[in-house]
């Protein structure tokens, strides 16, 4: 995982463009800024990225190339800005001195950081339909390595660990002597599965003859860059493909194409994926897996480290997650998650779902989404969306690689409907066979441009945006996990936190994100939040440190544009038994109420533990109801009911904010020693553990939901 900071080369560029605005956006195809000819940019180029190879300020760019054609050579341009001292924005292929000298047939490439070491790390999905061939890892020369930043060197043949080996699933007959195994793959993803601070590897397959019975694999991550199959079953297959009635290898219960069993029984993990996505669904911390299926429909795999206690496991849980028709036909090439409807959960683009037919399915914030909105001017044979904000509005548009069709931009047509709208003339139709795109600020000016990779021999396009108008929207930090009060120890507090802005994961990755904590209302210290895959991010509180420990997340965009989360808190030593749990509702505004604390619990306090709700509507009357009872999750009125009954409430005003009810900077306080020191309930005495929640009035929803519920906090009594 790694993060650059590239603030002051972009503010030095930004100083010499200014604030200039355009009336409409539009982009131009610039071919003066980026290599041509032989071998520079003519071949069946699949899958671009960028990433700052060199972390000098600007980003460059690697193709995968060759795909189903031939072995070919992936290509790297690097950025001419920065450590090059020329203009930022102009593009030299570097692939002759910086990329191993290797032919394959590859279809995906991503920018990663497998060692932990804070460079890019290079992987490519590759394709063994020509010729048997393994995924390849190219490591970066910098930092550990102590080599050359920005120069690669393929370590294939050490860092695949254990294939075909004892609890590996791969066929003996698979592995491969220079490393890896024979497969088929198109894409594969990358996050951190089981929150252990290092980056795994989702690999998805679609067999050698899309017949859909070559398993996709899990491997995770040693945490110094070496990957071993993470395979519970322990299943060996005998040959490439798996069979319905074998175990489901890393998903729970066995297996069973296009299974509607959402309990843990059956799974299907063999289906016909060009593409995979991970992202946290269901808002739960940890990262869940969105698989494609060109022949069949799209899967969902919730990932249950939270339901398991940490411990990593996946449940296909498909029919639970979509509405009936979620996808229909075939030609389902690509999906794309991003928060398109700015509520802070992750949205889906289906690229040719209904039956070469785009259309996007709205989440509802659990990981449920909406039956599919199909987009109009989509019905043709297209490739790959990419999420990106051309016009510097602040929301998700999206900008279509067309394979047999026109390359094409949806606008987004903001709050109240965030509907998407094809619009014409926004992007240059050169009649090229598109394969894939990546939207990223090449030039430092302020917008976002878009790289595609180009088929059967054309170039790959520069895509320049004109916009000129600087982004000035900062990512939003929709939620930040709440730590538990604990004891003092070695291991750290693992702070998680759900993070967007208007771009894609990859950019939001390498942007600057901090959790600032303090000790005993002392001045904060930095930690570093990495990035974990999709939405997720990850930072860690030491865990010797004692006292009252409050904290919050910082996140700066490339312009500087900056947002902070809430505080949260917890206690290290002394009682340490305040929790907080369950799944709050997302409010009218598309805000996520906290709950948190501050002090101790105390049955014989007159007062001093003050249990606190944030981020809730203004001027809103509300409760804080609580339950000695025990701890709940269901569903009621729109949301979670965190507590069991009976229960017994309090009334609580929202203060702290301006206006009535229009934002979302109240709060609600109350001092529940007090509360116990008054004899307001008998029940309440030391050793009690009691289970509480606020309830809050939100007129802008429907009744009986017009309601909103924050989590739930778990404290005893002392």
């Amino acid at each position: 995982m790694h993060v650059h900071f590239r603030r002051l080369a972009l503010g030095s560029a930004l100083g010499v463009i200014g604030l200039a605005t355009n009336a409409s956006a539009q982009f131009t195809s610039n071919t003066a800024q980026i290599p041509s000819g032989n071998p520079f940019n003519n071949s069946y180029s699949e899958s671009v990225n960028f990433d700052d190879i060199d972390e000098d300020g600007d980003f460059d760019a690697a193709f995968a190339d060759g795909g189903d054609c031939c072995n070919d050579q992936n290509r790297l341009w690097r950025n001419n800005g920065g450590a090059q001292g020329g203009t930022v924005g102009f593009f030299t292929d570097v692939t002759s001195t910086q990329f191993p000298v290797v032919s394959d047939d590859s279809r995906d490439i991503e920018f990663v950081d497998i060692d932990n070491d804070g460079d890019a790390d290079l992987y490519i999905s590759n394709t063994s339909t020509n010729s048997n061939q393994s995924n390849r890892w190219w490591v970066n020369m910098g930092h550990a390595q102590g080599g050359t930043l920005g120069t690669f060197a393929d370590q294939t043949s050490t860092r695949w660990v254990g294939i075909a080996g004892a609890g590996s699933s791969i066929a003996n007959s698979m592995k491969l002597v220079a490393g890896g195994f024979i497969d088929w793959s198109c894409f594969c993803a990358f996050g951190d599965l089981d929150n252990d601070g290092d980056m795994d590897l989702f690999h998805s397959t679609y067999g050698g003859t899309f017949a859909g019975n070559v398993p996709s694999r899990v491997f995770l991550n040693d945490g110094a860059g070496f990957y071993t199959e993470f395979n519970p079953s322990g299943f060996q297959l005998t040959t490439q493909t798996i069979a319905n009635g074998n175990p489901g290898l890393w998903c729970e219960g066995t297996m069973s194409q296009s299974t509607t069993n959402t309990t843990g029984q059956f799974c299907d993990i063999a289906d016909t994926p060009l593409g995979a996505e991970l992202g946290d669904l269901d808002g739960d911390f940890d990262l869940d897996i969105l698989q494609g299926a060109r022949n069949e429909q799209p899967r969902i795999f919730t990932n249950r480290l939270q339901q398991n206690g940490g411990a990593l496991s996946f449940r296909d849980t498909t029919n639970a997650n979509f509405a009936p028709g979620w996808s229909t036909g075939g030609g389902h090439y690509e999906q794309e998650l991003g928060d398109m409807d700015d509520d802070g959960d992750l949205d889906i683009y289906g690229m040719n779902w209904l039956n070469l037919t785009d259309a996007y399915l709205k989440n509802n914030g659990f990981g449920v989404f909406s039956g599919p909105t199909a987009t109009n001017s989509s019905g043709q044979d297209d490739n790959e969306p990419e999420w990106l904000d051309y016009d510097n509005d602040g929301d998700l548009d999206c900008f279509i690689a067309g394979f047999s069709g026109a390359n094409r931009m949806y606008v987004n047509s903001g709050a109240p409907g965030y509907t998407l709208t094809f619009v014409s003339g926004v992007v240059p139709t050169n009649g090229e066979n598109s394969l894939a795109a990546a939207a990223c600020d090449v030039d430092n000016d302020g917008d976002q441009d878009l790289f595609t990779a180009d088929d059967v021999g054309q170039p790959n396009l520069f895509l320049k945006n004109s916009t000129n108008t600087v982004d000035t929207h900062a990512p939003r930090i929709f939620k930040v996990e709440a730590a538990p009060s604990r004891s003092v120890g070695a291991n750290p507090t693992v702070i998680r936190a759900l993070i967007y802005d208007n771009e894609s994961f990859y950019m939001t990755a390498q942007e600057t994100h901090v959790l600032m904590y303090s000790v005993n209302g002392g001045a904060y210290t930095a930690a570093p939040m990495m990035w974990a895959g999709g939405n997720l991010f990850r930072g860690t509180i030491p865990g010797n440190i004692a006292g009252d420990i409050c904290y919050h997340v910082e996140s700066t965009d490339f312009y500087g544009n900056t947002s902070a989360s809430f505080d949260r808190c917890y206690t290290a030593g002394g009682a340490g038994n305040v929790s907080v749990y369950c799944t709050a509702k997302i409010n009218s505004k598309g805000c996520y109420p906290q709950i948190g604390f501050t002090g101790t619990p105390d049955s014989v306090a007159s007062s001093g533990f003050d249990v606190m709700a944030t981020n809730v509507l203004n001027n809103k009357s509300g409760l804080f109801f609580y339950s000695i009872v025990g701890p709940n999750g269901v569903a009621f009125q729109g949301g979670h009911l965190c507590i069991k009954l009976p229960t017994k409430r309090t009334q609580v005003q929202a203060s702290g904010g301006s206006g009535s009810g229009s934002d979302c900077t109240g709060d609600y306080h109350f001092d529940f020693n007090a509360y116990v020191f008054s004899g307001a309930d008998p029940a309440l005495i030391s050793g009690t553990t009691v289970y509480g929640q606020y309830w809050a009035r939100d007129p802008a929803f429907t009744p009986p939901n017009n309601t909103n519920l924050t989590e739930g906090i778990k404290f005893t009594l002392q």
